[in-house]
């Protein structure tokens, strides 16, 4: 039987467990995917703690993959056995050698992208493309404030964003981050173990700030972020990878400049599979047009998944990282 990882109870990574399943037979509007990789992202280990509760226990694990279709519900029509596809939203359980999917959310892949690339990019691609296309539309000359440029989505934007002609100003953790994220774009680092990241960008700024903040960290950056932000400045908060951020009194961004805070989830800019497909060949386009370079930093066996959970929690990835059912 297909190998899965599935969770049983929230917790730490301890919680994943290694197990064969059945697979099943797909439903009217399913198919069933055999995996060739998986994308492991932050919102997985949110999943797994409980942050953000999954349906009921056990419960699969993972919201990114790419492979080819094996079997066709019913009233499939739009799609065939072969075809290749990826998917970057739930249910959760794309780690997972072979799964059944809605086929409503999968995407064609092209030709020219392969299964690796797929699962490293789709997810963290539309995000990126949604945060700086339309959760706010970054345009030539804005100075940006990019939290974590050298993870998954930090790379992917600090691109995209020097093509539109950004001034990508970038906090990382470490001097080898630092180049990481210059040779992707970052106009500016700051090492924030070391600089205060609020200081340093009043100053890079000329005490202006900036007109958006992009903030992935969360607890630990999210109130001095909106500091850094010139009036009527926008507060993108999008992860939480050192944890919750606590509340923010909404007076606060009235008497900070007139704020804007938001918390987008990419669902709700994919909602529709005319979006979905939309915002996956922008993500292709800037990957064919050599815009988006996909760094792949780390490849796990899939029933090393608790490594790999490990290794993303304690911030000692760069790029992305994928599990491979096939090792």
């Amino acid at each position: 039987m297909p190998t899965a990882i599935r969770i049983r109870r929230n917790g730490g990574p301890e919680v994943l467990e290694v197990e064969s399943v059945e697979v099943g037979t797909p439903g009217p509007s399913e198919v069933v995917v055999r995996q060739h990789a998986v994308g492991v992202n932050f919102i997985d280990t949110y999943h797994r703690s409980g942050l953000y509760p999954v349906p009921g226990f056990p419960s699969g694990i993972g919201v990114e993959a790419a492979g080819e279709i094996v079997a066709l519900g019913s009233d499939v029509t739009a799609l065939y056995p072969g075809q290749r596809v990826a998917y970057a939203s739930g249910p959760p359980g794309a780690y997972a050698a072979e799964r059944v999917y809605p086929a409503e959310r999968l995407v064609p892949l092209p030709d020219d992208v392969d299964f690796e690339t797929a699962a490293a990019v789709l997810l963290k691609g539309m995000t990126a493309e949604a945060l700086i296309r339309r959760v706010f539309r970054v345009k030539a000359g804005d100075n940006v404030l990019l939290h974590a440029a050298a993870g998954g989505v930090g790379l992917l934007a600090c691109q995209w964003l020097a093509a539109l002609g950004a001034r990508v100003l970038a906090t990382v953790g470490s001097d080898e981050k630092a180049e990481l994220a210059r040779q992707n774009g970052a106009a500016e680092t700051i090492v924030y173990t070391r600089e205060d990241f609020v200081l340093r960008v009043r100053e890079l700024t000329s005490g202006q700030g900036v007109p958006v903040v992009y903030d992935s960290v969360g607890k630990a950056t999210l109130p001095r972020s909106l500091e850094c932000l010139s009036p009527r400045g926008t507060l993108v908060s999008f992860g939480n990878a050192s944890g919750k951020p606590d509340p923010i009194d909404p007076l606060l961004l009235g008497t900070k400049g007139s704020l804007f805070l938001t918390r987008p989830v990419l669902f709700h800019y994919t909602s529709t599979r005319e979006e979905l497909i939309a915002s996956a060949s922008a993500v292709f386009d800037v990957i064919r047009r050599d815009v988006l370079r996909v760094r792949i930093g780390q490849r796990f066996p899939l029933d090393q998944a608790r490594q790999a959970h490990e290794a993303l929690e304690a911030r000692g990835t760069t790029g992305s990282t994928l599990l491979l059912p096939g090792r």
